[in-house]
């Protein structure tokens, strides 16, 4: 892979700052934000069908807009039971306007509505998220997925995280919202895309 020198987080979620960089520091790679640029750019419309397409999208798009290498998320949660959504969807699930906490409290009341009064076995979910790094050109460097299984929950419990976070269930019983932060860094979905755009950029 080509040595870059620094690295762009193509997003404006202050909570996927922070874990990316602190799990891709282990890079050696100077990383920055979007608010750390002399200017500022158009966000681009993510209207792709897939996580891959959206994160492609943004990447291609910051990259060549900033002259940079450029990585670029897309994340969510798909539920089994509404066949797959919230999906591409899940930062505006309940279509609330508002900050970024007034969403998130709006998109999991109407999760927990649609999902009722289902049982626990069948209210199974994942996080998933894909990650694409584009070069300043605008290629395509590589992009990785990441899943976490589990289940959604019949209230919010966990003060850490953002998002969905309150409602997943892990297998060991507690939410994404109750683990430590340095503990939700090494097995998150995010973290587990971010480990393997670690082992194609390492030499």
């Amino acid at each position: 892979m080509p040595f870059m020198q620094e690295l762009l987080i193509a997003t404006s979620n202050p909570h996927k700052i922070e874990e990316l960089a602190a799990m891709l520091e282990p890079l050696g790679i100077r990383i920055r934000s979007l608010d750390q640029l002399s200017e500022s750019f158009p966000e681009p419309v993510e209207d792709g069908d897939t996580f891959e397409a959206n994160a492609i999208l943004k990447a291609r798009a910051y990259a060549q807009a900033t002259g940079l290498h450029c990585l670029a998320d897309d994340s969510g949660l798909e539920v089994d039971a509404l066949d797959g959504r919230p999906g591409v969807h899940s930062a505006r699930f309940a279509g609330v306007e508002g900050s970024r906490e007034e969403r998130d409290r709006a998109n999991n009341a109407r999760l927990l509505e649609e999902l009722g009064g289902l049982p626990r076995e069948q209210r199974s979910a994942r996080f998933v998220c894909v990650i694409c790094v584009a070069r300043p050109d605008g290629s395509v460097l590589l992009t990785e997925r990441g899943t976490v299984e589990g289940h959604i929950g019949t209230a919010p419990r966990g003060t850490n995280g953002f998002g969905y976070d309150p409602l997943f269930e892990l297998p060991d019983g507690r939410t994404s919202a109750e683990l430590p932060p340095e503990e939700k860094n090494r097995i998150s979905h995010r973290a587990r895309a971010a480990e393997g755009v670690k082992r194609k950029i390492l030499p």
